[in-house]
């Protein structure tokens, strides 16, 4: 029996994506068995220090991805969003097998939606970019940095520590906790992070096994996708510090692209239509006019 060994966070979130790419491999290659290993991050280790203040590229992977370099564990699965768009040598995505519902929830602790929440309400978030979107659609609102995994969040909005809090849909439903949310939050209200509800699974490049194995999972369709995506967020994190979206939708041989920044808090959206083939163009060249746009004024 041919073995691969999986690194992955501890979180329950976590080890239930891993055991979802586990079963496509075990299912696409008779024979083989995947053994989960896992591995703890700095933004594991560290349930203090908000989001927004504390985290660095690679916060929830880099651990994981030193363990695959040093041969500890085969491959390593990530959401996607949590990758940083800078490479480490060595390694390679070698699948995007499933994405999830790209979307926002909000989850409130009455069942209110966004616009039904009382006047100042506290919402819970860590990103600036759900931050800068909220607060477009709601300026009252007092939106104050959560930290946790889903169910510590939804325990800390239950419990009255916030009115509401946002999180992945794609996080509820892996969890079986998608009628915890209030309202799914569309995308003229909330455009997701680069590669939200994408898992990537990556390995050493010179593991020929592995790459062959992953290579019988990788989605095309949703790998165009977020390579636009995250083309776009290569961009401008060389050039802002912005809070930023973007997702593109796949039809056919087309790509059609979202995107905002949030200079200051103010929402500056576009979109754009192109080849799928030209992905990681089209990503470059919606972050240059929104950069553009942001340094007009």
């Amino acid at each position: 029996m041919t073995v691969l060994r999986l690194g992955t966070r501890g979180s329950q979130l976590a080890l239930a994506q891993s055991r979802l790419v586990a079963e496509r491999l075990e299912a696409a290659i008779p024979g083989l068995r995947i053994d989960l290993v896992t591995i703890a991050t700095a933004g594991d280790r560290d349930q203090s220090t908000p989001l927004a203040e504390g985290e660095r590229p690679g916060w929830f992977t880099t651990a994981i991805q030193e363990a695959l370099q040093r041969g500890d564990v085969d491959i390593a699965v990530h959401s996607l969003k949590d990758l940083p768009t800078g490479r480490p040598a060595g390694l390679v995505i070698a699948a995007i097998p499933f994405r999830e519902d790209p979307r926002d929830a909000l989850v409130s602790r009455t069942g209110a939606p966004l616009r039904g929440l009382p006047p100042g309400a506290v919402v819970g978030t860590g990103s600036p970019r759900r931050e800068a979107q909220l607060r477009a659609i709601r300026p009252d609102l007092q939106v104050r940095p959560i930290r946790g995994n889903v169910e510590t969040r939804l325990r800390k909005v239950r419990e009255g520590e916030y009115d509401a809090a946002v999180l992945a849909v794609a996080g509820l439903r892996r969890l079986g906790l998608e009628r915890q949310a209030s309202e799914v939050l569309g995308f003229e209200e909330m455009l997701p992070a680069p590669g939200q509800g994408a898992l990537a699974v990556e390995c050493r490049t010179d593991d020929t096994r592995a790459r062959e194995a992953l290579a019988l999972v990788d989605d095309l369709p949703i790998r165009l996708a977020v390579t636009a995506e995250r083309a776009f967020l290569a961009a401008l994190e060389g050039g802002c510090s912005y809070p930023a979206a973007a997702y593109a939708e796949h039809f056919g041989s087309t790509l059609k692209l979202h995107a905002l920044v949030a200079p200051g808090g103010r929402i500056i959206r576009s979109k754009t239509t192109g080849p799928a083939e030209t992905a990681a163009g089209l990503g470059r060249q919606l972050a240059a006019e929104l950069l553009g746009r942001a340094a007009a004024g």
